[in-house]
């Protein structure tokens, strides 16, 4: 995951497929589903149909919580919250070449993540948002302590747009995590592109 940079999370939504395609094709290089709502069988279908998306972009292609769909379907990957099943278990269920993704609020959850067996980190949301209601705002002061903490991917979630991308970056970030810039857009191709450029800009490949 170090070298991938924009990171979708979508739910379930009309379109959605479509919507996944067209930020690919604007340089999204990693996939979430996650879907908070419905059964098991809705999301498995449409993890399917985005994971056969992801495949043949060479996007890895996670599923949010679910270790069960990520299992049945798959997938490259789960990404799982503080209340989700502990990262020891899904690596029992899914092995060990399957990632594994954390995502962390506080300093106290960074440090026991570190010592489990995951493959990245999340750290937000920076700022409020409606994907995550009633969770305040993390602020950059917790983005400078994890991405010099951790030795791990360390993907930034949280009012990830263009023109947050160069105070982002300052404040240590080179992983974000977008879900209603490119999600909402009427043009999420249009979208992906503009926030790849701004990544780019502030992190040029050598």
């Amino acid at each position: 995951m170090a070298d991938r940079r924009l990171y979708l999370c979508i739910g379930l939504r009309p379109n959605l497929e479509e919507i996944v395609r067209a930020a690919v094709a604007g340089g999204v290089d990693v996939v979430q589903l996650r879907e908070k709502v419905a059964e098991a069988v809705p999301i498995m279908r449409a993890a399917e149909g985005l994971k056969a998306i992801c495949v043949t972009a060479d996007v890895p292609f996670f599923v949010n919580d679910r270790v069960d769909v990520a299992y049945a379907i798959g997938a490259d990957g789960v990404h799982l919250g503080q209340a989700d099943v502990p990262p020891a278990i899904a690596r029992e269920i899914l092995g060990d070449e399957v990632l594994i993704g954390r995502s962390t609020h506080v300093p106290e959850e960074l440090e026991v993540a570190l010592s489990e067996p995951v493959d990245y980190l999340s750290a937000g949301p920076v700022e409020a948002t409606p994907t995550k209601p009633g969770r305040p705002g993390t602020g950059l002061d917790y983005l400078r302590f994890a991405t010099s903490r951790s030795p791990l991917p360390v993907f930034v979630t949280g009012g990830v747009a263009p023109d947050r991308i160069a105070a982002l970056a300052a404040a240590g970030a080179t992983h974000f995590v977008v879900v209603r810039y490119i999600a909402d857009a009427p043009d999420p191709e249009a979208a992906a592109r503009e926030l790849r450029l701004a990544i780019d800009r502030e992190m040029p490949r050598g």
